[in-house]
């Protein structure tokens, strides 16, 4: 009897710890921080820029005929564009204008070596892109404008400015704040003109530029 009695109140002494055990209060939970939010880049606003790179192309003459040959050099400009975001949908009108240094020459047909340069150009095109985040490909075609320069040793020569299309491709990147840059490439079609007896040859006398673009840019956006 007496182990029985001994072992129910081992038994009652557990029970009572345990209650006592329940009702203190609980710890309460570290509180966790909360992750940090990183907001969607949004491609909206005004942008000014600074782009170079260098240009490829073809040039031909027609009397005398040339065929084409190969004109190449480099450019240096500004730009300046709007663009507006719906969703991932980037829309965007841009204008640039670049300082060219281009310029080829052949002798084929002509033997004192018949030569195309330029030495600027400008296009107004249209823009859209879809984004990821801070990363925008986007397509863009428009107007191109420039000048094609034909000379010829011992004539005057002619220098018209053109109005032609361009349509190519980019990729853009923001980088930090309100700074992004970009790489594109055009394909510019600047026509021809009519050089006539100041380039030697019998009226009429077509030059034609037809060139591509590769160029690099840095933009700030307001």
């Amino acid at each position: 009897m007496k182990r029985v009695v001994i072992a129910l109140v081992g038994v009652l002494a557990l029970a009572a710890s345990s209650a006592g055990a329940a009702d203190l209060p609980r710890r309460a939970a570290m509180p966790t921080k909360a992750p940090a939010y990183a907001p969607i880049y949004n491609w909206t606003g005004l942008y000014l820029g600074l782009t170079g790179g260098g240009t490829w192309g073809k040039s031909s003459w027609s009397n005398p005929s040339t065929g084409d040959f190969n004109v190449s050099g480099g450019l240096i400009g500004g730009t300046v564009g709007y663009n507006w975001q719906t969703g991932n949908i980037v829309f965007g009108a841009e204008a640039d204008l670049s300082w060219v240094n281009s310029k080829g020459e052949t002798n084929v047909t002509c033997p004192t070596a018949c030569e195309t340069s330029q030495s600027w150009l400008g296009t107004a095109r249209g823009r859209v892109g879809y984004a990821f985040d801070r990363f925008l490909p986007y397509l863009t075609a428009g107007a191109a404008f420039g000048d094609i320069k034909a000379n010829r040793p011992g004539f005057a020569g002619a220098d018209k400015t053109n109005v032609g299309w361009t349509v190519g491709g980019g990729l853009e990147y923001a980088v930090a704040g309100n700074w992004t840059v970009k790489a594109e490439y055009l394909y510019v079609d600047l026509g021809d003109f009519d050089c006539g007896t100041a380039c030697g040859g019998v009226a009429p006398d077509t030059v034609s530029l037809r060139e591509n673009v590769v160029r690099a840019g840095l933009n700030y956006r307001f």
